[in-house]
């Protein structure tokens, strides 16, 4: 009998050492989370606010704040929660990484191990 088990988003960087990692872990669990390169297809607004009320995190939250791009454009500045999910958007590198999605519940993958919360 076929299960309709929903699948593990898997927002990955293929360059980032903690989103490779995350990745294996959840394969070696047997999962086969469906891959989104996030650089190359950035979430939208409306999907990124309903990632961050999955992760319980504020915008700011999730920005990574030792990006080049952050230090050189962002940095000390104080933006909106609507404005740094604008900001997310358009410059995806400052999204945290990896995250997971699945249902209603999301993680970040720092450490890796915590992509195994969502499947427990």
């Amino acid at each position: 009998m076929a299960t309709n088990t929903p699948s593990i988003d898997f927002f990955h960087n293929p360059r980032c050492r903690k989103s490779r990692e995350s990745l294996i872990l959840l394969e070696e669990a047997g999962k086969s989370p469906r891959i989104i390169l996030y650089l190359d297809t950035p979430p939208t607004e409306t999907e990124l606010k309903a990632i961050l009320k999955k992760l319980d995190m504020s915008p700011f939250e999730l920005i990574r704040k030792e990006e080049a791009v952050f230090k050189d454009e962002f940095k000390g500045k104080t933006f909106s929660d609507e404005e740094w999910v604008k900001i997310m958007v358009m410059n995806p590198k400052l999204i945290q990484r990896p995250i997971a999605v699945l249902g209603n519940k999301a993680v970040i993958g720092r450490p890796p191990e915590q992509v195994l919360d969502l499947i427990k």
